[in-house]
């Protein structure tokens, strides 16, 4: 496919007024201005006084986990039987026939995170798939993007119901640690191990947290109060993690110090009340105020707890806030990318990378944002 006449917004500051992209085999081949555009025999898109923007990545939602319109029947974000299961993987639940991921590539969502919720202090690992597809094994971009952690209400309140550890943030920090603790010693004696009579027994969550403690993959924690952030923190430094801070709720409150420690945050959902104590700071200026500290952060939806097709109207809080509308629309592209470490796939209109495109004429950050096109893997999914 070849795209003409294209106001491009590449997020790889390599923008185009006028400009073409060539798509071959699945992936972006050439972009460049109109004046330089190649003679091909392939179908022609023309797409003149149109923007077009990479496919759009919420960096953290539970989609397919929790089916819509459904409910213990379509619930399997949370396995509440034990607080430690880091065996668990998001793969082998999510159901990609659910109509929200329709929903997602009609809002020019193309990529998302989606995994376990945070009822565990150690909930499973997550994964990084496209939104388009029958069978979540062709969709998958990464199964273990990272591990899923969560501090705070949320455990406390799952097992404080059922008169079980933990019911407060030491037990909830403990158990984590001594889970991390088990996964060190049984790496180190894989390591040690001279022969096959010198390994460990095997220990299936030990096992699924290798990847982890060897900085294979991200460590995800869930946390509002900066309390929880700074608690994820410390654990990751105690066990040399490359942690990425979830929701970051109160973040904005102490930004400076997140600049200090080069954390990462994936903010959000901003679109939504302050409906538990731990989320009563909550302010749409989160992002904002992050990123003038130079934190590295993205924006997400948190799906279902905001429609995942609203991602664009959450980053256009951010703007409301004092964003730019480039910055907002990096937040929810590019900088998504990097925090998931899959910016060599998606995120930025380059050659090399997945050809996944937004075409659109009106604010994509609005309220009334609808796409003309959605592309995902050099394929039309939506046109309207």
């Amino acid at each position: 496919m070849l795209i003409i006449n294209a106001n491009i917004i590449s997020m790889d500051n390599n923008d185009y007024e006028n400009g073409y992209i060539l798509i071959e085999n699945q992936k972006i081949k050439q972009i460049g201005n109109m004046s330089d555009v190649p003679k091909i025999d392939d179908e022609v898109l023309d797409v003149s006084g149109k923007t077009v923007i990479p496919g759009l990545i919420d960096a953290h939602c539970h989609l397919g986990m929790w089916e819509d319109g459904l409910g213990f029947e379509g619930d399997d974000g949370n396995e509440e039987t034990d607080p430690v299961t880091p065996q668990l993987r998001a793969i082998d639940a999510i159901n990609p026939l659910d109509r929200c991921f329709t929903e997602a590539l009609e809002g020019g969502i193309t990529t998302v995170l989606t995994g376990a919720g945070s009822a565990n202090p150690i909930a499973g690992m997550w994964c990084a798939i496209k939104t388009k597809g029958r069978r979540i094994d062709d969709m998958v971009i990464n199964e273990q993007i990272g591990m899923k952690f969560a501090l705070g209400e949320n455990p406390k309140n799952t097992y404080n119901g059922k008169n079980e550890t933990p019911i407060t943030r030491m037990a909830i920090t403990a158990l984590i640690r001594e889970q991390l603790q088990k996964a060190k010693r049984y790496s180190d004696d894989i390591e040690e191990a001279t022969d096959m009579d010198d390994l460990p027994e095997f220990d299936m969550k030990c096992e699924s947290l290798l990847p982890v403690i060897r900085k294979k993959c991200k460590a995800f924690f869930h946390c509002h109060r900066t309390d929880d952030i700074f608690t994820a923190i410390r654990i990751s430094k105690e066990f040399d993690l490359d942690y990425v801070i979830v929701h970051g709720t109160e973040g904005y409150m102490v930004a400076d110090i997140l600049a200090q420690e080069n954390a990462k945050v994936i903010t959000g959902p901003l679109l939504c009340d302050r409906s538990k104590p731990e989320i009563r700071n909550l302010s749409i200026s989160n992002p904002y105020e992050l990123d003038k500290n130079n934190v590295q952060c993205c924006i997400c939806t948190d799906h279902p707890v905001i429609p995942i097709q609203y991602l664009p109207l959450t980053a256009g809080l951010g703007v409301r806030a004092g964003l730019s509308k480039k910055r907002a629309l990096e937040m929810i592209t590019i900088e998504s990318a990097k925090i998931a470490g899959i910016e060599d796939r998606v995120g930025s209109i380059t050659v090399g990378k997945d050809a996944d495109l937004v075409i659109f004429e009106d604010d994509a950050l609005s309220v009334y944002f609808k796409p003309n096109y959605v592309i995902i893997n050099g394929e039309i999914a939506v046109k309207n």
